[in-house]
């Protein structure tokens, strides 16, 4: 009974062949798929999964037929079968991301994160954040590490350059930030090792202030 059921399936396999534009070869019709559920573009199974997966390393979540006169997209939940779970968690992902406004998105300020995240406040003015992926302290009006210390209004304007008087220079003492010997931005090390890349990308040693390449953690 088994035996004649899978020669029964082998024979609906082999019964036609299609013709994949992709890798120009024919095909049995069991391994091929259309593109979308949308258009009539056929392409063999292997190619289709190729494509998918060439799209998301491209960081493209909206991924149209391959026919280049198409303009359908393909659906994740319809590739299940032909791709890996790996490349649709990244699939889904992208869109559940592409679909989010803009003006809604930011990123945890800390750069060995960079996790997204959405303002969903409603209007509501918040500052102290707990980024979900790293765990740490931000403000989420300035995007920033945690200013325990200072406003936002004191902090903008010491980003800026402005109202450098005692009081700043005493905090800067008391909490001792180190200053960028290229930009004169207040810097603030958190952890790790005293080599410090500043926003305006110089390089200098946190515990001395000299340029890294003059320290190389050697004070």
């Amino acid at each position: 009974m088994a035996e004649g059921s899978s020669s029964s399936d082998d024979d609906q396999c082999s019964s036609g062949m299609s013709f994949c534009d992709i890798c120009i070869e024919s095909k049995a019709k069991c391994e091929t798929r259309h593109s979308t559920s949308k258009c009539s573009h056929i392409y063999c199974s292997v190619c289709i999964t190729k494509h998918i997966t060439a799209k998301i390393q491209e960081n493209i979540s909206m991924i149209t037929c391959p026919d280049s006169t198409c303009n359908e997209t393909l659906e994740p939940h319809l590739c299940r079968d032909i791709i890996s779970g790996q490349v649709l968690d990244r699939w889904e992902n992208a869109l559940c991301e592409s679909s989010i406004l803009t003006s809604q998105k930011f990123y945890c300020p800390f750069k060995d994160c960079s996790g997204m995240l959405v303002n969903d406040d409603d209007g509501v003015i918040v500052r102290l954040s707990e980024c979900p992926y790293c765990n740490r302290l931000f403000c989420a009006q300035c995007n920033v590490p945690w200013h325990s210390e200072l406003t936002c209004d004191d902090f903008q304007e010491i980003k800026s350059g402005e109202n450098e008087d005692m009081l700043l220079i005493n905090l800067a003492k008391d909490q001792e930030w180190m200053r960028c010997p290229s930009c004169r931005f207040y810097v603030e090390k958190v952890e790790g090792c005293p080599h410090i890349t500043c926003r305006c990308s110089f390089q200098f040693c946190y515990k001395c202030g000299n340029p890294w390449t003059r320290c190389n953690g050697g004070c």
